[in-house]
């Protein structure tokens, strides 16, 4: 296991998303963030419910990358130009129309990509609604 601290803490994560990425900013809250892992509350609205009252896979996908880069991000510290290289998306179950709670891991974090996985339920329910894997690039640091 990565033994690495936090480069930056949640609030500290979130101001900068605030700067880089304020689209996002009010769509998360962060539950619980430690080395390697963050724990993200996903909010939905009208505009997130599909027909038949599901919250629709692009929000799911938006929780699983979002996630991803705050965990990242709290362990490289300030690079905004960390991007995601590859994403898959599994969906299990119908979602329910309410917040999604995302549970990520990085599993291998090295100098030039990070790769790791998140699950996703629908706030309140047991079963996980979908499973991702993600690899991101980090750009390279400058002297």
């Amino acid at each position: 296991m990565d033994e690495r601290p936090l480069l930056l803490n949640a609030g500290e994560v979130l101001a900068y998303l605030e700067e880089v990425f304020p689209g996002v900013v009010g769509r998360f809250d962060v539950i619980e963030l430690a080395p390697m892992r963050v724990r993200m509350r996903r909010r939905t609205g009208s505009g997130d419910i599909r027909p038949g009252g599901t919250v629709s896979g692009p929000a799911m996908f938006e929780a699983v990358d979002c996630g991803f880069y705050v965990a990242l991000l709290a362990m490289i510290g300030r690079e905004a130009l960390t991007v995601t290289t590859n994403a898959s998306i599994n969906f299990f179950n119908k979602p329910a129309p309410t917040a999604l709670i995302c549970d990520v891991r990085i599993l291998k974090l090295g100098k030039l990509l990070a790769t790791g996985d998140a699950t996703v339920w629908s706030e309140g329910q047991a079963q996980p609604v979908a499973h991702a894997t993600l690899t991101y690039a980090i750009p390279p640091r400058r002297p």
